[in-house]
């Protein structure tokens, strides 16, 4: 008996010691979240983030603590990276491509966070479809980049090689020969779509390319922004990574589900005006696609850029160790 009653105190109190030190880890959790630097590209795939960056402003966030930056260019992002200067950071799914080659896999993939923001619009109401872009005039920017690849790709997928595209350096030059030739439409990617249609009220949204995207390749999808992390983050906070994931995801969902509050937010950090914002959300697409189902969509986005034009994507498709 007096073994038992040993026995019985001697288990009581190692239970209770397990859950004092239980209890003090979650309390350093807290107490001492991990600091996560966050840099994001102004624009549509910085937008899924303005709820979580508003979060963290008074406190921590399942744990992590954060610093966001917003820049204007993607050649801001990539020296950040390369440095260490940031951990996680959105920017176009090629660049992340030709980072992870350029750096022998500094960094990894962890999310989609924007699907295609390109659509044909039209200063009339005469394209419902792609084949009534026959005898019509394209205009567009981006030649040599990801618009000219994807809008090559579908136009080829549908027979439709041979229209006529003039390329401009410039959004504002595509809308203005659209309002000047009646024949014309302009591929044009959100949110500057929504501000031509704003200043150009006759100016109208044709087709969207995430449609015609599927339509021809179901398998993958047009895609415009990735979040990538820097692989030594990664193996160092694993655990404040899937954090991220899980609090961008809420905050990404929070965008999509509260227009108006959400353009406010993306108002507020200066990404574009929150009139702007709330008509240009509901066609930016912003998501948070992880896991497999990011592994079955991105691949085959890049093997189109790649076809099209090799140094889009660092000169040979990333291998399997780019997905997280």
């Amino acid at each position: 008996m007096k073994k038992i009653f040993l026995l019985l105190i001697t288990t009581m109190i190692c239970v209770s010691l397990f859950s004092m030190g239980a209890k003090d880890d979650a309390d350093y959790s807290i107490l001492n979240p991990t600091n996560v630097r966050v840099a994001a590209l102004k624009g549509p795939t910085a937008m899924g983030m303005v709820k979580l960056m508003e979060d963290s402003k008074s406190s921590s966030v399942n744990r992590n603590s954060y610093d966001f930056t917003i820049v204007g260019a993607p050649t801001e992002i990539t020296p950040m990276l390369v440095k260490g200067e940031v951990d996680i950071a959105a920017l176009p799914a090629n660049l992340a491509a030709v980072i992870f080659n350029s750096t022998k896999g500094k960094v990894r993939v962890i999310a989609v966070n924007t699907l295609g923001v390109l659509y044909i619009c039209e200063n009339g109401n005469s394209v419902n479809s792609l084949e009534d872009l026959k005898g019509k005039t394209i205009y567009s920017s981006g030649k040599g980049s990801t618009p000219e690849y994807a809008l090559n790709f579908i136009l080829e997928q549908n027979g439709l090689e041979d229209l006529p595209i003039e390329w401009k350096s410039e959004h504002t030059e595509c809308v203005a020969a659209l309002l000047k030739d009646p024949n014309a439409v302009a591929l044009l990617p959100q949110p500057f779509a929504t501000t031509a249609m704003v200043q150009n009220p006759s100016i109208r949204i044709a087709l969207d390319l995430n449609k015609e995207w599927d339509n021809v390749s179901p398998e993958s999808a047009l895609l415009t922004g990735v979040v990538v992390a820097r692989t030594d983050f990664i193996n160092e906070n694993k655990v404040a990574v899937d954090n991220f994931l899980e609090s961008y995801k809420e905050s990404t969902d929070f965008v999509n589900t509260n227009i108006a509050e959400g353009a406010r937010l993306i108002g507020e950090v200066g990404i574009v005006p929150e009139k702007v914002a709330a008509l240009a959300l509901p066609y930016c697409n912003i998501v948070c696609i992880s896991g497999d189902e990011m592994k079955a969509i991105l691949p085959g986005y890049l093997e189109v850029l790649f076809n099209a034009n090799a140094k889009s994507v660092g000169g040979v498709l990333p291998s399997e160790e780019f997905y997280y």
